[in-house]
């Protein structure tokens, strides 16, 4: 296949997020991103990188004979070839996920394929990214679909429950995640954010009965949580 894609970096890992979460996964990190949250824990994907032919790139997931594959960044759906990439691995049988911000047209103007699961960041006000969503993202949902939204406190919590509400989001896809915004430090590029106790998040949820599936990052857990290739 011809066409080129920058890539930060390809690893085989556990799958930290997500109603995959606990499998295993290969990932391939583009490079690249428009938003600046100040929670983003991949400043470094911002420009680190190296072009390779989408040829290559499909030959080193295949190498790790694993089943399911996320392309992520940075915001993927800023390179358009990764498109023709995702539609490749699903014609090699993989399941294929791509997490991407609300911010991109994520059917990428009718370019992605239909077998692509794509798990969409809804950016809340406390990211410092919110009005960069594209609300008519909600429209391109499928089924198959994730709808996810990283809780920094209260009032990002209120936000999300409206935007659920006022959707009916729990109707257009498979899984709405809530996640508890991950202590994170200042960068060159990111203002940083302090965490949220995971309890206060579930606490919410139980008192409104929302139709979300709580998560965490699973894999900082396992590693520390600032290492990369994981």
């Amino acid at each position: 296949m011809s066409g080129t894609l920058r890539i930060n970096e390809i690893f085989h890992s556990i799958q930290g997020e997500s109603t995959y979460a606990g499998s295993p996964c290969v990932f391939v990190r583009l490079t690249g991103c428009h938003l600046r949250c100040a929670y983003c824990d991949t400043e470094y994907a911002f420009k680190e990188g190296t072009t390779q032919p989408i040829d290559d790139v499909v030959s080193q997931v295949l190498a790790y004979n694993c089943n399911l594959i996320e392309i992520t960044g940075g915001e993927p759906l800023l390179q358009p070839r990764v498109f023709d990439l995702m539609r490749t691995l699903c014609d090699a049988g993989k399941t294929v996920l791509v997490e991407t911000s609300g911010a991109c047209d994520i059917d990428g103007n009718g370019e992605c394929d239909p077998r692509v699961i794509r798990i969409m960041d809804l950016k809340t006000p406390g990211s410092g990214e919110s009005a960069r969503n594209d609300l008519a993202n909600i429209a391109r949902l499928r089924p198959s679909d994730e709808v996810k939204f990283v809780i920094c406190d209260r009032a990002d919590y209120e936000w999300a429950r409206s935007m659920i509400r006022a959707h009916a989001l729990d109707q257009k896809v498979n899984a709405i995640l809530m996640s508890a915004v991950f202590e994170q430090r200042a960068g060159l590029e990111i203002l940083g954010h302090k965490g949220l106790p995971m309890r206060d998040l579930a606490q919410w949820i139980l008192a409104d009965g929302l139709p979300v599936r709580m998560q965490t990052q699973l894999h900082k857990f396992i590693w520390e949580p600032q290492t990369r290739g994981v």
